[in-house]
């Protein structure tokens, strides 16, 4: 099962119109003011290299004093609107760049929360967390650097070349002869950079995946005496990753080489062109040696700039790499949505059905083959058998994390394809053995179950799961922080916090997937008291594996191989004496009295 995805082009015309488009135009008004600015800038550097033309000759060869003052307040201004114009322009450009970081990051985040449950399954976590902060951050680079490239270098190179051409059009045609060479090795420095730049956010999406695991299963890898593994593991990447970004760093710094030469040769071509015609013409012309400075000085400025703009395309490829990664993430489109003109679910009774349905994860290999079964609305009905039987997977079905490949599931007889997702997940409550609880307080982990909970409510969902009285003996009650996944409580109180979030939900159908299978004893009876709570009136569905806790369910679907091989209640299984029986007998061999002993289902 894979998402949809739209065909992205690569090529770095389109994905910079559309960084431009999506990420850059909503904030016109700051990147006009901020293009405003760079051609104050670039007017103002260059007027430094006009002015050498009066300095020189007004000053330094004429020796008028009457023009010592109005040219010094002219620098003092000049060098005023500059130092104003560069502050200017490097605000509005990083509050463009981090709104548009935020931006990305927003519509990142907002589409991961829109796609299927099988598009996290066939994705790492640290890969999905790397494009949240990585790409994202290179990005803003892109923008940043295209911005001022395409901005403030771009002009301050155009003002300081007019000013060469007015000063001598034919030792400034000279002088840029030699820069198109240019051209071909930089464009090839760039493409070179996409491809190590894109290798490389692979990479350090893998890096994150690898910590995450690491530390998130610090306690198995120390039972087991795995650190060397898990260090060379890491330390494997880290070599790939330092051979990568050292890489990146060889192709980034060698267009500077590149236009250190080409500049080298140009100046030289000036000195030695410019100056033979300052010497020729002395007697002639002596204004000529005010000229050549003012060309020379425009050309000194003008170097940086466009060094800047040569070094700019190795820049914007990691850049737009990462942009290329962010949007593929942005065009995938989920697999399960809302039909046109899809209704509200209505549940009258709650009853569930599966009609010849197949499902298969892979496309090869099926996990449900064809199944019949019925849950009546009020009653409780437990699916057992062995592992990989499907049982699972008729829940992940029923609430549309993944939908079917052929058949149809209902509820009261409405096809759950037909209505609109959030009112089918609406209504649907579920508890499983992998309890999952947010970094935040008891309450806020309570309320998830219905956003606008009052804390009223969110007290009574917690007595009514068994709940309230060790939450009260917390330091902080209710508004206690639970840890990372909960980890700062028991296995017990994390089960009835979750039964306390299924109570405030109230959905009319219950899904329990091995609710009590990692308790204890006495963390089990507590939970399972609250579970007889929640269970009453309600539709419900059970996977167990301890057949004891299933023995008062009003119907048993025994499962193995992705069908239906046996239903009927505890005794009715018995006396078939087929699969059912047989994991009766496996698991009470050593306790005949065990059968007697019912559970909360």
């Amino acid at each position: 099962m894979s998402d949809h995805k739209i065909s992205l082009d690569h090529s770095t015309v389109s994905l910079m119109r559309r960084l431009l488009r999506e990420g850059v135009r909503p904030y016109l008004g700051m990147v006009l003011a901020a293009v405003a600015c760079m051609a104050i800038s670039a007017g103002a550097t260059a007027t430094y290299a006009w002015l050498m033309d009066p300095i020189i000759n007004k000053i330094f060869v004429a020796r008028k004093a009457e023009y010592l003052w109005p040219l010094a307040a002219t620098i003092i201004a000049t060098f005023a609107a500059k130092s104003v114009a560069d502050y200017g322009e490097a605000v509005l450009l990083s509050r463009v760049g981090l709104k548009v970081i935020a931006d990305m990051q927003n519509r990142l985040f907002s589409r991961l929360m829109d796609l299927d449950v099988a598009f996290f399954h066939l994705h790492q976590t640290g890969k999905l967390m790397s494009r949240m902060t990585n790409d994202v951050n290179s990005m803003r680079f892109a923008v940043s650097n295209a911005l001022t490239g395409a901005g403030k270098d771009a002009s301050s190179v155009i003002f300081l070349v007019a000013l060469m051409f007015y000063q001598d059009w034919v030792l400034a045609s000279l002088t840029f002869f030699v820069f198109p060479i240019a051209i071909l090795p930089i464009a090839r420095l760039g493409r070179r950079m996409r491809k190590v730049t894109a290798n490389t956010q692979e990479q350090n999406g893998l890096f994150s995946t690898y910590l995450n695991q690491a530390i998130q299963g610090i306690r198995v890898v120390k039972a087991y005496g795995m650190e060397d593994y898990e260090r060379a593991k890491v330390g494997g990447l880290v070599d790939t990753l330092h051979q990568l970004t050292y890489k990146a760093a060889r192709v980034r710094s060698a267009s500077s080489p590149i236009m250190e030469m080409l500049g080298g040769i140009a100046i030289t071509v000036v000195i030695v062109y410019g100056g033979s015609q300052v010497i020729a013409s002395a007697d002639t012309n002596p204004d000529r040696a005010g000229a050549f400075f003012s060309f020379i000085t425009a050309l000194m400025l003008a170097y940086k700039p466009m060094k800047a703009l040569a070094s700019l395309n190795t820049n914007l490829q990691e850049g737009l790499a990462a942009a290329a990664r962010c949007f593929e993430v942005i065009d995938t489109r989920p697999t399960i949505s809302d039909p046109p003109g899809a209704l509200p679910l209505v549940v009258r009774e709650g009853g569930v059905r599966f009609e010849g349905v197949f499902f298969t994860y892979d496309g090869v290999k099926a996990a449900l083959d064809g199944i019949d079964l019925s849950v009546p609305g009020g009653r409780t009905v437990a699916l057992v058998g062995p592992s990989g039987a499907g049982k699972t997977t008729i829940l992940n079905l029923l609430p549309r994390y993944f939908d079917v490949t052929d058949g149809r599931v209902t509820i009261d007889g409405q096809d759950i394809r037909g209505v609109s997702i959030a009112s089918l997940r609406a209504k649907i409550g579920l508890v499983s053995q992998d309890i999952v609880l947010f970094d935040d307080t008891i309450r806020a982990n309570i309320a998830y179950g219905r956003f606008g909970a009052t804390d009223d409510e969110i007290e009574a969902a917690a007595r009514a799961a068994a709940a309230h009285d060790f939450i009260m003996g917390l330091p902080g009650g209710y508004d206690t922080v639970v840890g990372e996944r909960g980890l700062n409580l028991s296995g017990g109180q994390r089960q009835r916090l979750a039964i306390a979030r299924a109570m405030l939900k109230n959905a009319p159908i219950l899904l329990l997937d091995e609710a009590t299978s990692a308790l204890d004893t006495e963390s089990e009876r507590q939970v399972q008291a609250a579970l007889e709570h929640l269970m009453k009136g309600r539709t419900t569905i059970v996977i167990a594996h301890r057949l004891s806790t299933v023995v008062d369910a009003d119907l048993i679907h025994v499962m193995d191989r992705g069908r239906v091989v046996e239903s009927g209640s505890h005794s009715e299984l018995l006396a078939q004496g087929g699969l059912y029986a047989r994991l009766h007998a496996l698991q009470f061999a050593d306790d005949p009295a065990a059968p007697a002993r019912g559970g909360p289902y």
